[in-house]
């Protein structure tokens, strides 16, 4: 935020995190010298770590054994297939982790009965057999992590929880993200923006979806903007038993008063590029989202753009990052900026239009969450 607000001109002002309720906040002010607005934001920290650190927190071969089992699952409930028809990329970045693996214990195998395959004496087999164990754990696996492998191995469980809601963490976390939202939407603001990255849009598609299915009114007279950053809905989704998932896409995507844009980038690899979500959810008549497009290239220093190009992971976590240069997309402006963030959706070139910031004292305050 503070380099978003040295990149327009802003003064900002962020609060410490504050961990007193049931969900973590935290509170930004940002103006302009010389103008009289004033925009106050409370943020509210939706974080599923605790879910992800206790699928690592488990013994290496848990975790190999349990992301081939999601994978499997993936590809028997159609998912596979879905990927690479819909995003073809997106479909190689699910097969890598599980090929570079099956690739590694296949060498590793390979090395434990060398003398079996080299018709040498059998007394050479544990020598053999330690060998294959001192590739995969101690070269292999360290190596590895320069790809986040059984990160991914583990992301790929949790898209499987997250679409079969058969995971009683995954779930409690939903239903108190429910309850945590609908206290938020009950402060008093002139715009309310749910903004999620990656894994986080299945989740809070989950979270909003659900109180639209308790509460169809919940939201009535508000403004409400639905931000995915990054396009990976469809990751769940596409499983056959995502079926909780699906209606609650299309139940936002119905609501009146909630406007629903998606950022993608090209270069971006982990996501369905130009995708239609809704009509891929078995919603083919609600509005599907507006598709905003950014360029990393535009967004970022020359060197800095350089040094993550290759990063397919680094390049994902790019739309919540601060950006070198002004473009028509900036995660800070979005979500603590002077004007409202469906602007991100509508207005192209550079962002924010001159013309249309606020600079009497009688449109002076703006609340946001």
């Amino acid at each position: 935020m503070q380099k978003t607000a040295e990149l327009w001109g802003l003064n900002a002002k962020i609060d410490a995190l504050c961990r007193e309720t049931s969900r973590p906040y935290f509170d930004i002010e940002t103006s302009r010298p010389g103008d009289a607005w004033q925009t106050s934001t409370r943020f509210f920290v939706f974080d599923h770590g605790a879910i992800v650190d206790r699928l690592a927190d488990r013994p290496m071969l848990t975790r190999l054994a349990q992301g081939f089992r999601s994978a499997a699952a993936v590809v028997l409930e159609g998912g596979a297939f879905g990927y690479f028809r819909h995003a073809w990329r997106f479909g190689l970045f699910f097969i890598f982790p599980f090929l570079l693996v099956a690739l590694a214990l296949a060498l590793s195998l390979a090395l434990a009965t060398y003398p079996l395959w080299l018709g040498i004496g059998l007394w050479q087999l544990p020598i053999g057999i330690a060998l294959g164990y001192l590739f995969f754990v101690k070269l292999f696996i360290p190596w590895s992590e320069r790809f986040h492998t059984l990160h991914l191995f583990s992301d790929w469980e949790m898209a499987v929880a997250v679409s079969r809601l058969d995971d009683t963490m995954v779930n409690d976390w939903i239903e108190f993200a429910a309850q945590s939202a609908r206290q938020a939407f009950e402060l008093d603001a002139d715009e309310y923006v749910v903004s999620s990255h990656s894994m986080g849009s299945s989740m809070a598609a989950h979270t909003i979806g659900l109180l639209l299915e308790r509460e169809p009114s919940l939201l009535d007279g508000k403004r409400v903007v639905f931000v995915t950053l990054g396009g990976a809905t469809l990751q769940c989704a596409l499983l056959r038993s995502a079926t909780a998932l699906r209606a609650r896409v299309g139940a936002i995507a119905y609501a009146k008063n909630i406007t629903w844009f998606e950022v993608q980038c090209l270069t971006d690899v982990i996501s369905f590029y130009k995708s239609p979500v809704t009509g891929l959810t078995g919603h083919p008549e609600a509005p599907q989202p507006r598709l905003v497009f950014i360029r990393l290239r535009n967004m970022l220093s020359a060197e800095r753009y350089r040094k993550i190009k290759l990063d397919f992971l680094r390049v994902h976590r790019q739309y919540v990052l601060a950006s070198d240069r002004r473009t028509n997309f900036d995660f800070g402006l979005m979500t603590a900026g002077p004007l409202p963030a469906q602007y991100m959706e509508r207005v192209p070139g550079d962002w924010p239009p001159e013309d249309e910031l606020p600079v009497s004292a009688g449109d002076a305050g703006t609340n946001k969450t």
